[in-house]
């Protein structure tokens, strides 16, 4: 069963991508910016052949994966990537909670939320794809160098696709 078709008391993803739009204290550029990420992925995610429960949390850590922000411009100042790490997890499994993912999912999704920014180490397709879509939204928004974007793509970039997607976007 795909994440679109589930239902019967559980969230579909796009019920989740409403909710987090809705989000309170999102800004215009956090929802412009989850919107990216989760295409990127979702389209990152289907390129590489995920099964449906991998792509399901893929979607979803995408769609949550700065549910912290508000917070972080609130308590430190800024959006600071390890601080969106560390305070987001707690955020993310309240938000999730109730909304159908079994626990073993919904706790993959805190912990790639609580490490969307760290890029060492990186266990599971999943976890690589949304470093991925993230660095390739994050580099539109903020116009990184062709050096940044080579470098990341060469030295982080491992799926096929999001090399592709990257190039297209970033380098051409």
């Amino acid at each position: 069963m795909s994440c679109r078709e589930r239902r019967n008391g559980y969230m579909t993803i796009d019920d989740i991508l409403a909710k987090m739009i809705a989000y309170p204290e999102q800004s215009a550029h956090d929802i412009d910016h989850l919107l990216q990420v989760w295409t990127y992925a979702r389209t990152i995610g289907q390129m590489e052949h995920l099964d449906a429960d991998t792509q399901l949390i893929l979607e979803t850590a995408a769609i949550v994966h700065d549910i912290a922000c508000p917070l972080c411009r609130k308590k430190y100042g800024n959006t600071n990537g390890k601080k969106q790490e560390e305070e987001g997890m707690p955020l993310a499994r309240d938000f999730l909670t109730g909304c159908g993912l079994d626990g073993t999912a919904l706790e993959r999704v805190v912990y790639l939320v609580g490490h969307h920014h760290t890029f060492e180490g990186i266990e599971g397709i999943d976890w690589q794809i949304l470093v991925e879509a993230d660095y390739i939204a994050n580099a539109v928004e903020n116009e990184y160098s062709r050096e940044n974007v080579t470098n990341f793509i060469e030295r982080i970039m491992k799926t096929e696709s999001g090399i592709k997607l990257a190039n297209a976007v970033l380098l051409s």
